[in-house]
């Protein structure tokens, strides 16, 4: 079967690895319809995580299920499914509590496993306790993308805006305008923010798609010119609430200096090079929530939105391409000429 691999820094190729197939009675096996790119991806792209070469990539994926080992009970072959971006057992503690990202035997694609979600086959481990069953068969064409978002970028938009507190009739920031800031737009939305202001580059398709999800200004300042552009629109008043959507330094300093007293920051971020203050948020009463998303968790309380056409998260795909060009799509996103790519495999 062929398989997206991390050779290096910004080098991924399309090879040869062994056949996906039941390895335990708890596995089934995926073939994959659907793969995405996700810009935590672009981490190990640019050689800023700790992956080791030779290791396969992805953790996005939706497809049908083709093999089922002897213990799994709530799926059989011919079943779609979308696969979280992290597995786990469904019977622990944490998974029973809502917050399987903790599960005690669970772990992540391409780290606790060999298996990653950018290929032709998956095998996937605790089959039960991690995959979501789309109802009804095969889905159609158009909600594929849609299907494919709610395997980490739209429930990491939901968990920072859940955490964040956004409530009907309020103003949020969204700091970040990538595909999860994108879908933490459509969060927000969802949760009845009369105003959303997103703080994000210059590229015109991001701001074009922030727009089509409702955001009501989107502003390319970075930094304290970001946070005086939001006081002046709001005549000084700061927003109810913020949402972080991207992980940096400076994105965090931005979002404590427009964090509203006594407010919570909903962050979701990747941490890369934050130092936190905590005496500055002391000082003014602000918390902070957020972390690693469930998509486990939240994927089934969104899928009924997204069958029937309500969430059209699927529009963060801008770049659509086959399993092989696998590279172009890394390039592509890395130098941010496509908010996200989805990959296809041409075998299945």
């Amino acid at each position: 079967m062929r398989a997206v691999v991390f050779n290096g820094p910004y080098d991924v190729s399309v090879e040869t690895v062994p056949d996906a197939r039941v390895e335990q009675p708890s596995d089934v096996v995926v073939a994959v319809r659907a793969a995405g790119v996700c810009g935590s991806d672009l981490w190990t792209y640019r050689g800023q995580a700790n992956v080791t070469p030779g290791s396969r990539i992805g953790h996005e994926f939706v497809g049908e299920v083709v093999e089922v080992g002897s213990d799994v009970r709530g799926m059989a072959v011919g079943d779609w499914v979308i696969a979280p971006f992290r597995f786990s057992c469904g019977e622990c503690e944490y998974c029973r509590s809502g917050l399987p990202t903790s599960c005690v035997a669970g772990g992540f694609w391409s780290r606790e496993v060999v298996e990653a979600g950018q290929g032709e086959f998956v095998r996937v481990p605790q089959a039960d306790g991690t995959l979501v069953k789309v109802p009804g068969g095969a889905p159609s064409a158009e909600r594929i993308p849609s299907l494919l978002t709610l395997s980490d970028v739209l429930p990491t938009g939901v968990h920072a805006v859940t955490k964040a507190g956004v409530s009907s009739g309020s103003t949020a920031v969204i700091i970040g305008d990538g595909a999860v800031g994108q879908c933490a737009i459509i969060a927000a939305r969802r949760a009845g923010a009369e105003e959303i202001i997103v703080l994000g580059g210059q590229h015109s398709d991001r701001k074009s798609l922030a727009e089509q999800f409702g955001a009501n200004l989107f502003l390319s300042e970075r930094g304290d010119d970001a946070v005086e552009a939001v006081l002046e629109h709001t005549t000084g008043r700061y927003p109810d609430h913020v949402v972080e959507c991207v992980g940096t330094g400076g994105s965090f300093d931005t979002a404590v200096k427009l964090a509203r007293p006594g407010s919570t920051i909903g962050y979701v971020g990747l941490p890369h090079g934050v130092n936190l203050d905590v005496a500055r948020l002391f000082a003014r009463n602000i918390g902070i929530a957020g972390g690693v998303a469930s998509a486990r968790y939240y994927a089934p309380l969104l899928l009924d939105d997204v069958l029937e056409g309500r969430l059209n998260s699927g529009a963060v795909f801008t770049a659509e391409l086959g399993l092989e060009q696998a590279a172009l799509a890394y390039q592509l996103m890395d130098e941010r000429r496509t908010i996200k790519a989805l990959l296809k495999p041409e075998a299945v």
